[in-house]
Formats: C-alpha cells, sequence, structure tokens
C-alpha cells in the first residue's frame, strides 16, 4: 500500500521529480468550503521509496477540512495565510488545538482523528507534510455515514446515542 514498483531508469525522467498541483489554489466550492490537493507517489513518481508527501490545504472562511485521519503518517501543518483552528484527539480522547496564524506549525500524531477549521474572515492556505509517500486518509464522517454497502442505522444509533431517524438524517446527506 505504501510503496509503488520502482521504473526502470532508463524510463525515469525529470518529470517524474517535479510537481505542479500545489501551485494552483484549490476549489472551495463544496459542502465542507475546502479543498486538498495531494502530492503524494500516486501524482508525483519522484516520491516512491522517500518516505516523504505533502498536500496543499485551501479553506474558505467558515470552512473545514473535516475530521480525518491519516493510517500511515504523521502530518506537519503549515499555516501559510489566514487563520485556522486545528486539532487531533489522543487515543485517551485528549483534545489537543491551536489557532495557527502565518508561520506557524502544528504536529498531528499518526494515524489520529484531526481537522482543520478556518476561524478568519478570509482563505487560508496550509501545506501539510507526512513521513509517507501514501499517508492514506480516512475521513470520519464519510466514512461512517456514506459507506457502500451502508452500515446498519441501528448500529450507528447505538454507537452514538441517538434515534435511527437522526441517522438515516445524516446518512442522506452522504448518499445513504
Amino acid at each position: 500500500m505504501g510503496s509503488r514498483a520502482s521504473l526502470p531508469p532508463s524510463n525515469v525522467t525529470s518529470d517524474d521529480f517535479f510537481f505542479a498541483g500545489l501551485s494552483r489554489e484549490g476549489n472551495t466550492s463544496n459542502i465542507f468550503a475546502s479543498n486538498v490537493t495531494s502530492a503524494n507517489v500516486l501524482s508525483f513518481p519522484g516520491l516512491n521509496t522517500l518516505g516523504v508527501s505533502m498536500n496543499r490545504v485551501d479553506v474558505a472562511p467558515g470552512g473545514l477540512n473535516p475530521p480525518h485521519s491519516h493510517p500511515r503518517a504523521t502530518e506537519l501543518i503549515i499555516l501559510l495565510e489566514g487563520r485556522l483552528l486545528v486539532g487531533f484527539i489522543s487515543t485517551s480522547n485528549q483534545f489537543f488545538s491551536k489557532v495557527l496564524n502565518p508561520g506557524e506549525v502544528f504536529v498531528v500524531p499518526k494515524g489520529l482523528i484531526h481537522f482543520q477549521y478556518n476561524v478568519g474572515d478570509k482563505k487560508a492556505l496550509a501545506i501539510t507534510t507526512f513521513d509517507s509517500q501514501l499517508p492514506g486518509v480516512v475521513i470520519a464522517s464519510t466514512t461512517l455515514f456514506g459507506s457502500t454497502p451502508a452500515i446498519p442505522d441501528d448500529v450507528l444509533a447505538k454507537a452514538f446515542q441517538v434515534d435511527q431517524k437522526v441517522v438515516t438524517a445524516i446518512k442522506s446527506k452522504f448518499g445513504n
């Protein structure tokens, strides 16, 4: 999962070591008002076997990069523009957070659920870096409420201690 087969040296070009995708602002016209552009081994072949990758994270005012985790990587968040509330929940259910200003950095340990929320009045731009060429991503809300096949309503109702009607309403927002 974390690596790709290496290309024969005769097939490697300079383009394999170049990625322009982080230079373009992401489209934040969506339900979360955020966009993540990934520079991992799938889009940037030169990262193969190097154990690193990065993302560009664009977040409109009031936008959210929803709670998610990276099962194969620790994440460093470097804020370039705007203000972001960033936070994660530890394995002992302790919440750690900070409001970042440009130039500030926050680290999220491997595999923990975390988020970025724009608390400013202008767009926020962050670069996230990972210690994996393919960190993976599991978005909590879409994983639980938008899976295929769907998780049974009674399982989610019991897990979240809510009525099944609430689960049905939430699932409808994620295509289930």
